[in-house]
């Protein structure tokens, strides 16, 4: 049996020009996190990120040779500023981009109409989503290394735990909302067999100066 721990990124830029970017924050929980699995004696066999500038940067701060991971770019975010363009024909509401509890409903509401196909013009399908992350989790353990570091984002992470739990396409939204910046989800896998055996714990917050550190977005 090998494991794939696959960790969501540290807190990056929300409401910033360039969301693409960590924050102090978000470093500081990158760091934490690796300091965390090193004090535990975890080291990866095998490094993967997406394409994503968050993503590598979190491998980076925590203390990994972002040098030596290979790319998936399914492991990549969806684009929700391209699916809120697409459902609201390019005129989407101010209060959506600025009111943090507005931008989070209207992500749970569209993802799920993108879900339903319910509106068109977005630059890629749910389907084409879900077959990107499948092929990135295949590429992620299509290997003879026992442990697998895979740093990504929010909905690839709940994606991929709905489809090794069977769950409906619905679950995957309802656990992207629950991920914790720097949360490890880990599963277990040997050959065809892929299972859920961890979802977003966050040990290295388990103090009273890491639950300062805690973020959702």
């Amino acid at each position: 049996m090998a494991e794939l721990l696959v960790i969501r990124h540290g807190q990056a830029s929300f409401g910033q020009d360039n969301y693409d970017v960590l924050s102090d924050l978000g470093h500081a929980q990158s760091a934490a996190v690796g300091q965390m699995l090193r004090d535990g004696g975890w080291v990866p066999d095998r490094l993967v990120t997406g394409t994503l500038k968050r993503q590598r940067d979190t491998l980076t701060s925590m203390g990994f040779d972002g040098g030596a991971a290979e790319e998936h770019a399914g492991l990549n975010e969806y684009d929700f500023s391209d699916l809120l363009n697409a459902r609201f024909k390019g005129q989407v509401p101010d209060v959506v981009k600025g009111d943090r509890k507005t931008h989070f409903r209207t992500l749970r509401e569209t993802v799920f109409d993108w879900q339903d196909a319910a509106f068109d013009g977005a630059s890629e399908t749910y389907a084409d989503f879900a077959a990107r992350v499948e092929a990135a989790r295949e590429f992620a353990t299509d290997t003879q290394a026992k442990r697998v570091l895979v740093i990504s984002s929010g909905g690839v992470i709940g994606q991929m735990t709905a489809t090794a739990l069977g769950a409906p396409a619905r679950q995957m939204m309802q656990l992207n909302l629950q991920i914790k910046n720097t949360a490890m989800t880990r599963f277990m896998f040997s050959g065809p067999m892929f299972s859920l055996h961890e979802f977003n714990a966050t040990p290295h917050f388990a103090s009273a100066a890491g639950a300062k550190l805690l973020s959702y977005s």
